[in-house]
């Protein structure tokens, strides 16, 4: 397949915004893909390279030669040229990669040029992620969307489902499961204002966690080998020694295990989350790079999930077995609190037992209900004490003042599922200390795709909590409405920008008028 015809599809899906329209273009470009082109085509088609770090940064992409007149570029030539850009190391790889970089994009048409501009830098948003992908997987491949779906949670790896997909069907896909070593996207908890709704949307009995002030952590154990994962799929091993004594301790051989970490005062009681998180910081590592020794407070790991037992998957039986199995398995100490309830008055027991606990809120559960990999709905709801939302930081605004010369005004996007895209929702520059002001500086810095002098545009990475008043409607934005003094609480480095809320679960949160003037 012509490379000038993948980058072309890319445009296309840009400029449509229904999600239908947006799959067709990218199941017709998948099934033109030569079966050798699958695996880095479809990384293209969600806006990335196959090669997670080609040492490539902006400079080398300032001053590029003259595109060429005439396409000639294929998806397989351009894979395995950044594929050679890649391993480039050594002395004088600055100069070679340099030279590489040089090489294909004098190869490439204008077109092309700015398409692997978009990719070297991440800048490509067309709204062609993973789930509009597995969609248009499962469209090119003529098999069902949810299986192509689950095949996706449970290997991690959109390019090795394509080509499953597309070269072997239903069949090839059915073989993808659960691999002791290999994590997989976590389930997620939806939200509700009170402990009531949440026990509606779940059923009674139900079950109801404390909801830790933690980092999300996945452990994998087989044999002596364990390994850590972040909700982000990030591999975090080696900066939770005490977490891999503990998983080393269980009477077990094999076990995946779902559930948070945290750092603890004397009493027992939550430190700090930055404490936490700064244990299991990864900037710039991905899955399979290995963090950096460990720094800061020793964190102790509470489980609340059991998802594989010595040889047997346990993903799709109700929650009150893998809960059972789970207390068989490990010792009390280290199994998050949590309590059975009938009433919506036990609930809200165990809602305040939490907090008076120092935690965050609650976590309540269907018992019967599967752990629905990579999934948020209504079998997991969370409740806490105040309105929050994690969005994603869209743009920002320079200082002036006593902020002069700081990062300072936050642009804040809610994820929009339709489109994979992002929805601003308003700016924030309350809660930002001088600490926060002087790390998100530097770290937009290194996302800023833009500078108009005033307003600084970034790739929509950086995930950030923000507590709120409530929602209110805006004709100044897109998506029709704002947060009400909306204000920083804390950056969310262990949650991905698609793992952000949706403008759906903003609007459902209740939408009132803005104030009289």
């Amino acid at each position: 397949m012509q490379f000038l015809d993948l980058a072309a599809t890319s445009a296309a899906v840009t400029a449509v915004s229904g999600r239908k329209a947006k799959i067709d273009l990218l199941a017709d470009a998948l099934r033109r893909l030569e079966p050798d082109e699958i695996a880095p085509g479809s990384a293209y088609l969600a806006g990335e390279l196959r090669q997670r770090q080609t040492g490539v940064g902006y400079a080398a992409l300032r001053d590029l030669p003259s595109p060429a007149v005439e396409a000639s570029l294929t998806v397989a030539e351009v894979d395995a040229r950044i594929a050679a850009i890649s391993v480039v190391a050594g002395a004088g790889s600055q100069a070679r990669r340099r030279e590489l970089v040089a090489d294909l994009f004098g190869r490439a048409t204008a077109e092309e040029q700015r398409h692997l501009v978009g990719l070297f830098g991440g800048e490509l948003r067309q709204g062609a992620q993973a789930g509009l992908l597995a969609d248009a997987v499962a469209r090119a491949a003529e098999v069902p969307v949810t299986v192509v779906r689950r095949a996706l949670l449970l290997s991690g790896d959109l390019k090795r489902v394509a080509v499953d997909a597309l070269t072997g069907g239903a069949p090839a896909l059915a073989e993808i499961s659960l691999r002791v070593g290999t994590p997989l996207t976590p389930m997620l908890a939806g939200s509700a204002p009170d402990v009531g709704a949440a026990l509606l949307a779940t059923g009674a009995p139900a079950t109801v966690d404390v909801k830790l002030d933690g980092i999300r952590i996945q452990v994998h154990r087989s044999g002596d080998e364990v390994a850590v994962f972040t909700r982000s799929l990030d591999d975090i091993t080696s900066r939770l020694p005490e977490v891999v004594a503990a998983a080393r301790s269980l009477p077990v051989t094999d076990i995946v295990l779902d559930g948070e970490a945290m750092a603890l005062d004397a009493a027992g009681r939550p430190r700090p989350f930055q404490e936490t998180s700064s244990r299991a910081a990864t900037r710039g590592a991905r899955r399979g790079a290995k963090a950096g020794p460990a720094e800061g407070p020793a964190l102790v790991p509470f489980f609340f999930d059991l998802l594989h037992l010595d040889g047997t998957d346990l993903l799709d039986e109700p929650g009150r077995v893998r809960w059972a199995a789970l207390a068989d398995s490990v010792p009390p100490e280290l199994i998050v609190g949590r309590r059975t309830v009938e009433t919506s008055e036990q609930a809200q027991e165990a809602f305040a037992a939490a907090l008076a606990a120092g935690q965050e809120g609650v976590v309540i559960k269907a018992q019967e209900a599967p752990y629905d990999v990579g999934r948020r709905g209504a079998a997991w709801v969370k409740v806490k004490p105040r309105h929050t939302l994690d969005l994603v930081v869209l743009a920002v605004e320079w200082g002036h003042g006593r902020r002069k010369g700081w990062l300072s005004n936050l642009h804040l996007g809610a994820l929009d599922p339709r489109t994979g895209g992002f929805v601003m929702l308003g700016k924030t520059f309350k809660g930002l200390t001088d600490e926060l002001l002087r790390w998100q500086t530097e770290r937009f810095k290194e996302l800023a795709v833009d500078d108009s002098g005033w307003v600084v545009t970034l790739r929509p990475e950086q995930v950030v909590e923000i507590a709120f008043d409530g929602v209110q409607t805006s004709p100044r934005y897109p998506g029709g409405v704002a947060l009400r003094f909306a204000r920083v609480l804390r950056y969310r480095d262990d949650k991905r920008a698609e793992e952000a809320d949706t403008i759906d679960t903003v609007k459902a949160l209740g939408v009132r008028p803005p104030p009289e003037t």
